[in-house]
């Protein structure tokens, strides 16, 4: 039977669309698979999260979850004590950091000078100055050979709230001032042009609109003095020791990991309450960021009420310079004279019996860790933060719980957690065991700065990849990669500045011959051997100056 030329192009017509047809089920078939091997990498990175978080965290749960040995903890009149100045200094410490940050925000929201930039730069510096550094600071200065001896208040709570206010005076000041200067000045205009004026116009227009950025910082601040442990450890000792000191204590020196577990336990409970407050005033923070309005600012001259600034600024550079510059200003001063002696020992081979190891190992430790923290928080972190941001699955939320509950921890609960679970493991005692918990301990902030940088690239250019037939990890690696670079560097860095100032894990997981700067410095320090101290410190400064002017340089978001 003979086909019409109608009937053929008909047919022509009918197996092209079959054929468009196959086509495209193939390629939804591919695209599911290639979308399967993209999520598959996310769940292997949430694997990796649960064995290296969840799993210790459980088995602290295990241990302290019981009615009897919190009761216990509870009625302990010391433990009573220690909870109470816990959360004690970290109101004062909140308190009175707001106060000494208030006039430098305001300054720096509405004034113009040469030199501001420096300025914020070095009022940054705390920020990501390890702790034990910044402790050693203080006692040169506060203590019985120290200029500032007369004080008195080394070894007291006046030296804690001190070095809280040091650490967390960046934090309220880059928070409120970022704030202030997105105020609209209409506001304040129009109050003007109603009568309002003076302290009238700060409480009824200005301060409604800075409370939730004042909210954020306070909080910020809390939740970083609430947790505090090496600044309690070494500048107030047992006497006045918080929760994480309580908790370190009584698992490394008493082997008691029931009351440890214990005390774990009622501390995360504070951190949830605390981190749920913070997720959601931090809401409110950010709608407020959306103002792009500026403040026309002034120019600061000598006149009387610029004199009053720059002399509060003299006082905040003695406070955030002075700890660092007696630091450094110590480490070259041996047998009462100028001398390189303790950078020569801190660079030599020679073995150190306090540590196990001798000062150039440390260092070596401390970079190696680094470097292996950045790699594997990293790893944690890309598949988890993509997944969170641009995926709709079923259950969702409940993902996205779970991958940040790790910022309600602390590095002292998490040792004690991997304490408990790989002691009895081949790899307890192994330096993968320390990359490993320095990896988790920065895996919160890494997940943060890579998830904002990943919310700020648009979904529709990987969209338009996707339409053109790159599957999504393609897509990601040829799109969204380059243009999130910017965060992952930042987010490498401050993994990496983390893992160097770590502490408290290190000491309760490594073996002398994983000794870190870190852990050799609060050694030379609880020997009273301030001079090596000190040239460790240096090094430990000039490495987190390093990865601050490289965070500050790149301009990427860290908190």
């Amino acid at each position: 039977m003979r086909l019409t030329r109608p009937e053929l192009q008909s047919l022509s017509f009918q197996l092209q669309g079959l054929e468009k047809l196959k086509r495209k089920i193939m390629g939804q078939s591919v695209m599911r698979v290639r979308v399967s091997i993209f999520t598959i990498l996310a769940f292997s990175s949430f694997l990796l999260l649960f064995t290296l978080f969840y799993i210790p965290f459980l088995r602290i749960l295990s241990l302290g979850l019981s009615f009897q040995g919190l009761l216990a903890v509870l009625r302990d009149s010391y433990y009573r004590r220690v909870i109470s100045f816990t959360f004690g200094q970290a109101v004062l410490s909140t308190v009175l950091t707001l106060i000494v940050s208030f006039p430098g925000a305001y300054v720096l929201s509405h004034y113009d000078f040469p030199g501001k930039r420096t300025l914020k730069a070095i009022i940054t510096v705390p920020f990501v100055m390890p702790s034990v550094m910044v402790a050693l600071g203080f006692i040169i200065l506060f203590g019985k050979q120290g200029p500032f001896s007369w004080l008195n208040i080394l070894y007291s709570w006046k030296a804690i709230v001190l070095a809280h206010i040091f650490y967390n005076y960046p934090v309220v000041v880059r928070i409120v001032s970022s704030a202030w200067e997105r105020i609209n000045p209409h506001y304040e205009e129009a109050a003007l042009s109603l009568g309002a004026k003076g302290f009238t116009l700060f409480r009824k227009v200005t301060l409604p609109l800075l409370f939730p950025s004042i909210l954020l910082s306070s909080l910020m601040t809390f939740i970083f003095c609430f947790m505090s442990f090496s600044i309690p450890l070494i500048l107030g000792g047992y006497k006045y020791a918080t929760i994480e000191v309580a908790i370190f204590s009584s698992a490394m020196m008493l082997l008691d990991f029931k009351t440890s577990s214990s005390l774990a336990l009622l501390q995360l409970v504070f951190n949830f309450l605390l981190m749920y407050l913070y997720i959601k005033i931090a809401s409110a923070y950010s709608r407020e960021e959306e103002q792009k309005v500026n403040v026309r600012r002034k120019k600061l001259t000598l006149s009387p009420g610029g004199i009053l600034i720059l002399s509060y600024f003299i006082l905040i550079f003695l406070l955030i310079l002075g700890p660092l510059f007696a630091v450094f200003l110590d480490s070259f001063m041996f047998n009462g004279k100028f001398s390189f002696e303790w950078y020569r020992r801190a660079f030599s081979q020679e073995y150190n019996p306090m540590f196990g190891t001798s000062s150039l190992f440390a260092l070596l430790n401390t970079l190696r860790f680094g470097f292996l923290a950045v790699g594997i928080s990293l790893l944690l972190s890309l598949p988890l933060a993509y997944l969170s941001i641009r995926k709709k699955l079923r259950g969702k939320s409940i993902i996205d719980v779970l991958v940040t509950l790790p910022l309600a921890s602390s590095p002292v609960i998490l040792g004690l957690g991997y304490l408990i679970t790989f002691r009895s493991s081949p790899i307890y005692g192994h330096w993968i065991l320390i990359a490993l918990a320095h990896a988790t301990v920065a895996y919160p902030f890494v997940f943060r700065t890579v998830s904002l940088a990943i919310q700020k690239v648009k979904k529709n250019l990987s969209e338009a990849a996707l339409t053109l037939g790159a599957n999504e990890a393609y897509s990601f690696m040829r799109i969204e990669l380059p243009l999130i670079k910017g965060g992952v560097l930042v987010a490498s860095v401050f993994a990496f500045a983390i893992s160097v100032a770590e502490l408290a894990t290190t000491y309760m997981l490594a073996k002398p011959e994983y000794t870190t700067l870190t852990l050799a410095i609060y050694k030379f320090i609880s020997s009273r051997q301030f001079g090596p101290a000190s040239a460790l410190s240096v090094i430990l400064m000039a490495i987190s100056m390093l990865s601050f002017l490289l965070i500050e340089r790149i301009g990427e978001e860290v908190w």
